[in-house]
């Protein structure tokens, strides 16, 4: 059985795709946090990448055993990527496209909506790897249930309160009958917060008081999930698992941008719909473990 180091950048997102990929090959694996000794050291990286230069002393990270493959994800793991498989003769595998570094890889996953031309090495993916694994957090209580993910601002998007309000008064009539489970994220505000707790919903998490994530419950439970269109782990997971109807929630944004693309990509495949004041039923699931394997293959 091969082995995986995984490294690590410290962002849960960047970390949970390289351990989806590990669970799928099915695979033993470790995490060892990677970090550049100081921000100059992380712009060298860049210079000595470009002049094929490989300098274990710009980054930290505690290693003891050696692997078959080392995965990164996120820019704070490319460059120890390649330095650290090449000591070990091991596979350099990222788990997305490692801007401002060579594709020079052995694997490279990247998504359909990168803009970029694709290389021998590259495996296009429709979405992030995720990993879905039930946890007993939701359980529902009626036969027909749907559920809610409610996401907040990010870089690209800015949630409005009174637009949400709307997509919610539409959910409560359209699926009048439905047990009705929501959860908020950690990125959600308090107004939007506070507008949830004002409706009644059968099952609630409000984020900020109970930290717990039920959606891997609501995939394997609910009929239909919706989802915020800020988050492409959130809607990763939902179309990686289960038989859930899954329907994007749209948010507003000036200018074109990777999370409408990533978006309008999976429409077009059947995996999502978004909401554009209907309900349909796409449900297309994702098999990773076909892209874990190509990988090794």
């Amino acid at each position: 059985m091969k082995k995986i180091l995984i490294l690590s950048d410290g962002r849960i997102g960047h970390v949970n795709q390289s351990i989806a990929f590990a669970k799928y090959l099915d695979c033993a694996y470790d995490i060892v946090e990677v970090k550049f000794k100081t921000k100059f050291f992380k712009v060298l990286s860049y210079v000595c990448d470009n002049i094929g230069i490989k300098v274990k002393g710009l980054f930290n990270a505690e290693v003891h055993a050696r692997y078959d493959i080392v995965v990164g994800a996120g820019s704070g793991t490319y460059y120890a990527t390649k330095v650290l498989a090449k000591e070990m003769h091991a596979k350099s595998i990222t788990m997305m496209l490692p801007k401002g570094y060579r594709f020079d890889f052995d694997i490279i996953y990247m998504q359909n909506h990168d803009a970029v031309a694709k290389q021998k090495n590259m495996i296009e993916l429709p979405a992030n790897f995720a990993y879905v694994e039930p946890q007993g957090i939701y359980h529902k209580t009626k036969k027909r249930s749907i559920s809610m993910v409610i996401g907040g601002d990010n870089k690209v998007f800015r949630m409005s309160v009174v637009r949400l309000k709307e997509q919610l008064d539409f959910i409560k009539t359209y699926y009048t009958g439905y047990e009705l489970a929501i959860s908020t994220s950690p990125r959600t505000s308090k107004q939007v917060e506070e507008l949830v707790q004002s409706y009644y919903f059968d099952y609630e998490v409000i984020f900020s008081k109970t930290p717990v994530n039920p959606i891997p419950d609501f995939l394997e439970q609910c009929e239909t999930i919706l989802i915020t269109g800020d988050s492409t782990s959130m809607i990763s997971e939902a179309i990686s698992y289960g038989k859930a109807n899954v329907v994007v929630l749209p948010l507003e944004s000036k200018n074109d941008n990777k999370f409408t693309r990533f978006i309008h990509t999976l429409a077009q495949k059947d995996y999502i719909h978004i909401f554009d004041g209907t309900i349909d039923n796409k449900n297309n699931k994702i098999d990773f473990t076909y892209y874990a394997q190509q990988a090794i293959t």
